[in-house]
């Protein structure tokens, strides 16, 4: 085997391979310039029609268009009524987002461990954190493979609890024969580049309840309510404050052309973890992501565990090590826990989610991305595989 670049080999490839990136043709852009031509850039008829379209292809009754997933989920918090005083149960392995918005909602996060092999949040762990002050469940669709959803929507009816699954990570994800979208009290969606579809920045609130519906109309538009005053056509009202979180026309063109090609995106991101899992399933260095037999993950993110115990280095050497060979490896994600936002306000503290935690010191994403080329898989696999027999340094602390 070929010398990796830190010990004095090259590069397997001459570029930076990103971990994730977007896929835009012709169409998608012919169809954004159609919107900008037209009479109505923001607040027209594509974004009416891009919610019926997402609605549609995941079996939901509604969808909500927001300017982000994190304002999406801001959004399903509010109308779920957390405020302060209340206690809304997640995973430390997320983007920070997912607790952010009960924050912003004046609530508490609290953490429930993950499962060791899926990585979700664990719904044994979900029932010991349950208190008289919780108020939502808020489950993350981890790397596109759903959670324990049914468990998670037992507990949470047994005890009147709202459930916004953050599904993020998993448009086009299945779970026992269907589609992410409609299987919870409200399911939410970002539409990021690195996504399995685009919108620029841009992300969805689903929901199958006429009433979280009206709210989230009315929270994405500061507030305001219309038809108060019969015979009135330009009077308005803001019935609670809300705020400007409306996506463009032509954002939603983007998105509209996009979903077209999800589901060959997707059978393209399961093609790669495919080679990936074939690639690595001799190495005993490696854990190689579970996929339960009664779900269809979407595969937002590759990301492999090192066991260190088998390695001559730590996951920082094989990081930077992977990054010499030009291949964009990331990290998904620091436990929430553990960023000193909640620490301070919260008292969190290492060694409070001991699972969490050891995902996360031995956790590398490798790039995975619709537009990948079998080079690219092949430059991918060979790299992982020189990194792995690099000899330890001096002893280095995980950031």
């Amino acid at each position: 085997m070929e010398l990796p670049v830190i010990m004095g080999g090259k590069p397997v490839r001459s570029s930076m391979l990103p971990y994730g990136h977007q896929w835009i043709d012709e169409e998608d852009i012919t169809a954004v310039v159609e919107v900008l031509r037209s009479d109505w850039i923001t607040q027209g008829p594509k974004v009416a029609e891009f919610e019926r379209k997402v609605a549609g292809y995941c079996g939901a009754e509604f969808a909500v268009a927001m300017s982000s997933g994190t304002a999406a989920l801001h959004a399903a918090c509010s109308v779920a009524g957390i405020s302060a005083g209340d206690e809304a149960i997640t995973t430390p392995i997320t983007f920070a987002a997912t607790a952010n918005a009960v924050v912003y909602c004046g609530g508490r996060p609290v953490f429930a461990d993950i499962r060791e092999d899926t990585l979700n949040i664990d719904p044994r762990e979900i029932e010991r954190r349950l208190t008289p002050r919780t108020k939502a469940i808020l489950p993350v669709d981890f790397a596109g493979h759903p959670a324990d959803l049914d468990e998670i929507m037992d507990i949470a009816r047994s005890r009147k609890l709202t459930v916004i699954e953050d599904a993020c990570h998993a448009l086009g994800a299945e779970y026992r024969g269907r589609k992410t979208g409609s299987l919870t009290d409200m399911t939410v969606f970002s539409f990021h580049p690195v996504k399995h579809i685009t919108t620029g920045e841009g992300g969805m609130v689903l929901t199958n309840n006429k009433e979280y519906y009206q709210q989230l109309k009315t929270f994405r538009q500061h507030g305001i309510v219309r038809d108060t005053c019969a015979g009135q056509s330009w009077y308005y009202e803001i019935v609670h404050p809300g705020y400007n979180l409306r996506l463009t026309d032509f954002q939603c063109a983007l998105g509209i052309s996009q979903l077209k090609k999800l589901d060959r995106f997707i059978a393209r991101r399961r093609e790669i973890a495919a080679k990936y899992n074939e690639a690595f399933a001799e190495m005993k260095e490696i854990i190689t992501p579970t996929e339960e037999e009664y779900v269809k993950a979407a595969y937002h993110i590759y990301v492999i565990q090192l066991r260190t115990e088998q390695l001559k280095a730590g996951r920082k050497e094989i990081f930077e090590a992977l990054r010499a060979e030009n291949i964009g490896v990331n990290v998904h994600y620091l436990p929430v826990h553990l960023h000193p936002f909640y620490q301070r306000e919260f008292g969190y503290k290492r060694g409070d989610y001991p699972r969490a935690e050891a995902y996360y010191e031995r956790a590398i994403t490798l790039p995975l991305f619709p537009s990948m080329s079998n080079d690219d898989v092949d430059c991918v696999v060979s790299a992982v595989k020189k990194s792995c027999v690099i000899t330890a340094g001096d002893p280095v602390d995980y950031c």
